[in-house]
């Protein structure tokens, strides 16, 4: 009786690992395919926005923006944000993370 109660617990130990072993690759998977989902929509926006005249122009405006901490807003910013947001309106970034996005593209 001793031994078939420890091979029915090695059976369950081995079931258990197994089931969570699976479950960890599950989730795994799910993550990494929510964080690939994210950078290529990512990806998508600030390669077309790097392209972007009204964007690249706003470069200066958008060093004064950051400098003055939101004080000073150019004529050049304004419109940059407003093009940023009709392109890519999935982004829910505030005026200053533009700004920094803007100067970092």
């Amino acid at each position: 009786m001793p031994t078939l109660r420890l091979l029915s617990a090695a059976a369950l130990l081995t079931l258990a690992a197994s089931a969570s072993a699976s479950s960890f690759l599950v989730t795994t998977d799910a993550i990494v395919g929510a964080l690939k989902a994210t950078s290529d929509l990512t990806s998508d926006a600030t390669g077309s926005l790097r392209n972007n005249k009204i964007v690249r122009e706003a470069r200066d405006d958008a060093a004064s923006f950051v400098a003055s901490e939101g004080a000073i807003r150019g004529v050049k910013l304004e419109s940059a944000f407003d093009a940023i947001r009709q392109q890519a309106p999935q982004l829910q970034a505030s005026d200053a993370q533009l700004a920094q996005a803007i100067l970092a593209i």
